[in-house]
């Protein structure tokens, strides 16, 4: 590794850091990935190895640790223990990001099925592990394709079991954490815009279709189509921005 630069030297330390793979795989996988470490990390964590490294017995101890002592299940209090334990606010995005891995249902529960396969997709066993992975995991945001899908994933993790609409407050909750990661400059707006003119659950294709509209369309409205195919909710979220001239259309600027 002396051969390297040090820009490569401390991508190779950085990826050991996390992965805890050896100074030979870690070489190996930055070189195949064009040292791009976070496509390194795609291609570490698709091979087959890092899920057979897991120990199922380790997995059942953690699991077991933070389980509802009336149900087969992880539940509220056990996630808060869970977040203590990797140091990390409840609120933190990359608990989000946890949940989309583990395939979990319903906010705030994890079957043991959803913890224990999750973990072993990551190559986790131990609070250790799980801590040294949580920069990877969170890294995950920075990929636009897996933001979708994270983004996607959060409508039916986040509604309430049984309905078919997002509550109105949790819906806003999720956007402002979404998209300070994004950041969409319209995001205030468009939550003050809700709570003013709509006041009612969020629908999957609202949902859907803001992601579109706010990495599709300039914050100014510079390339809005009046005539596509949006919910109506956000062509009165347009409406709204112009006739309050919190956006002087076309200009480019927002006030």
């Amino acid at each position: 590794m002396n051969k390297l630069g040090r820009g490569h030297r401390d991508k190779v330390q950085q990826f050991m850091a996390i992965t805890g793979a050896s100074e030979r795989a870690a070489l190996q996988v930055l070189k195949a990935s064009d040292w791009h470490i976070e496509g390194a990390f795609d291609v570490f964590y698709s091979q087959p190895q890092v899920q057979s490294s897991t120990d199922s017995r380790r997995l059942e101890t953690l699991y077991n640790r933070y389980k509802d002592p009336y149900t087969d299940m992880i539940m509220a209090d056990g996630i808060s223990t869970l977040c203590n334990d990797l140091m990390v606010d409840p609120q933190d995005i990359v608990m989000l990001v946890v949940s989309w891995y583990m395939k979990a249902a319903t906010m705030c529960e994890f079957s043991k099925q959803e913890f224990v396969g999750g973990l072993q997709s990551l190559g986790i066993d131990s609070l250790e592990k799980f801590r040294e992975r949580l920069p990877f995991i969170r890294s995950e945001l920075n990929d636009n394709q897996k933001f979708k899908e994270i983004y996607i994933f959060a409508f039916d993790w986040a509604k309430e079991k049984g309905q078919k609409s997002l509550a109105l407050d949790t819906a806003i909750g999720m956007w402002q954490l979404l998209f300070a990661e994004k950041k969409w400059p319209l995001v205030d707006h468009w939550c003050q815009f809700l709570q003013a003119k709509h006041n009612k659950a969020i629908s999957r294709d609202t949902w859907s279709q803001l992601l579109e509209f706010a990495t599709g369309v300039d914050p100014g409205l510079s390339n809005y189509d009046a005539e596509g195919a949006w919910p109506y909710l956000i062509d009165e979220f347009v409406e709204y921005l112009t006739e309050n001239t919190i956006i002087q259309k076309g200009r480019g600027k927002t006030l």
